[in-house]
């Protein structure tokens, strides 16, 4: 599960030498950009860390700053510029999973062809992290309108499309109960139109006070076990629940307290086996639909004859980028490293995957045998990706048709629509990089990153790429760093550039302090952004 892999670096380096040559700006070469970067990165929040920056012409290549850039780092979810990108090259923007209903054995009674299945029914999956709780309802209703009633044989559910690989490679154990850490699974379901799939909403609303609080799971599912000792407080007092999953099972524990009158505690958490919970999903939406199955529910592929009874596709990709790149969604991405070793190798596993997006990236300006991702949302801290390697992949890709795309769906600054401004929503807020950068950010403890898009004051077109690593503010710390070099390279006049007065001073000593768990998270992970 390594890249470097194939041939990807000579045909890199080929483009790559198309480039005209530049010669860098570097930390202290004397330029007003150079001068105010530096300045950045000599922050006191980065003591004892390491920055790497590269700024580029987009048009032409040039470098106009470079520090530390070539050093492969941690990208977090900056990882998810090299997975989006590669999968529009393997999948093509047209792509669409399906998820199908199919029946195997005969059929007799007095309903069209018949309302026993005297045989199984198989829900197969490819990995569609779009199904909502609806879609797995549409499927059962056609079911039902085929005329079926009983199902004498099992509920097969069929997730052989993925391998049973659950969880990328150096992924921590302790954020395996958490939706941004879902199992991948090709037969999935997500709560929400965010397709956060893998993931149960868990709701604890308060009764009268004194009272045992009410719990709720969205959707609801007969194989998720519920331990709740919360309470209901009295009016006004903080809201103290705790919701938590077990570490290895379905058991959902709940304490504390919420206050009476107040609005329901609301939180996500991913689920133990989602094949398993889509079968008891599905289950219920066919009783629901008066299809009742007297078997039990197995795990097994489709038979190649077996008769398909209805369909469902997803959205394209093209589409499915917004909510994927706006709130980094990482299950999103290792659905698409999955879903291109099946088209490429026939084997939707992480080490298939890797090696067929590797594969595409040399077409993108990117030398894929100096980078390593064992996954594709850059939650494994095994992931190396250099700042230069990033912004090659921005270069290479404003070649691409699919490139507007893929642009408009990055987050944008300071746009406050959720679906727009992602992750940057509430970043530059009120500054010339507003409305103007289009950037992917990544965050975990210890690490932070942007990479993206600018236009600079005087209508040049830049792109840029900062990646830190050690830094003890964490991302909460870095980001403000991230924002002056972003709203820095708006204000940039070329031949006619000044130094500018808002770039911050370097901050005397060391780091300002460690940052907490949840604030070094990307944002869109802990909803708080």
């Amino acid at each position: 599960m390594r890249l470097p892999i194939l041939a990807a670096g000579a045909a890199a380096l080929s483009l790559l030498s198309l480039l005209p040559a530049a010669a860098p700006s570097r930390a202290g070469d004397g330029s007003a950009l150079g001068r105010d970067l530096d300045a950045i990165l000599g922050d006191g929040r980065l003591t004892g860390a390491r920055a790497g920056l590269v700024v580029r012409n987009a048009d032409t290549g040039a470098v106009l700053y470079s520090r530390d850039s070539a050093a492969r780092e941690q990208p977090a979810s900056n990882g998810k510029l090299l997975t989006s990108a590669a999968a529009l090259e393997v999948l093509g923007p047209d792509y669409r999973f399906g998820t199908t209903v199919a029946a195997d054995g005969a059929r007799h009674g007095a309903v069209l062809d018949g309302a026993v299945l005297d045989g199984n029914l198989y829900l197969r999956g490819t990995g569609d992290p779009t199904m909502l709780a609806g879609d797995y309802a549409d499927l059962a209703a056609k079911v039902a309108a085929s005329g079926i009633r009983t199902v004498r044989g099992d509920l097969v559910a069929d997730d052989t499309w993925f391998d049973d690989v659950r969880l990328a490679p150096g992924w921590a154990w302790d954020d395996e109960p958490y939706y941004y850490d879902a199992q991948i699974s090709a037969l999935t379901i997500a709560p929400d139109t965010d397709y956060d799939a893998g993931s149960v909403i868990v709701r604890v609303a308060p009764a009268a006070t004194g009272q045992p609080a009410t719990v709720t799971l969205d959707p609801p599912a007969d194989d998720l076990r519920v331990e709740n000792a919360a309470t209901t407080g009295a009016p006004g007092t903080a809201s103290t629940v705790s919701v938590d999953r077990e570490h290895g099972g379905n058991t959902i524990r709940i304490t504390g307290s919420v206050p009476a009158g107040a609005a329901a505690d609301q939180e996500y958490l991913a689920v133990w086996n989602p094949t398993a919970f889509v079968a008891s999903v599905f289950r219920r939406a066919l009783a629901e639909h008066g299809v009742q199955v007297a078997g039990r529910t197995s795990y097994r592929a489709t038979p190649a004859g077996a008769r398909t009874l209805a369909g469902h596709e997803s959205m394209p990709l093209s589409r499915l980028l917004v909510p994927f790149l706006k709130l980094s969604n990482n299950i999103h991405a290792e659905t698409l490293v999955k879903a291109a070793g099946r088209k490429v190798s026939g084997q939707g596993s992480w080490d298939a995957g890797t090696r067929a997006l590797a594969g595409a990236l040399g077409g993108l300006g990117v030398d894929a045998s100096a980078l390593l991702m064992v996954d594709g949302s850059g939650l494994s801290r095994m992931d190396q990706v250099a700042p230069d390697d990033l912004a090659a992949l921005l270069l290479g890709a404003r070649g691409k048709p699919w490139f507007a795309a893929w642009y408009d769906a990055l987050p944008i600054a300071g746009d406050p629509d959720r679906m727009v401004g992602g992750t940057l929503r509430n970043r530059m807020v009120g500054t010339p990089a507003a409305g103007n950068v289009h950037a992917k950010t990544g965050s975990y403890t210890g690490v932070s990153a942007l990479s993206g898009y600018v236009t600079a004051a005087d209508g040049e077109k830049l792109v840029f790429s900062l990646v830190a690593n050690n830094a003890l503010v964490g991302g909460s710390g870095v980001r403000p760093l991230e924002d002056a070099v972003a709203v820095r390279l708006a204000t940039y006049r070329g031949a006619d550039d000044r130094s500018q007065p808002h770039v911050p001073a370097p901050r005397a000593g060391g780091p300002a302090g460690a940052g907490t768990r949840s604030g070094d998270l990307e944002c869109a992970w802990v909803r708080t952004c």
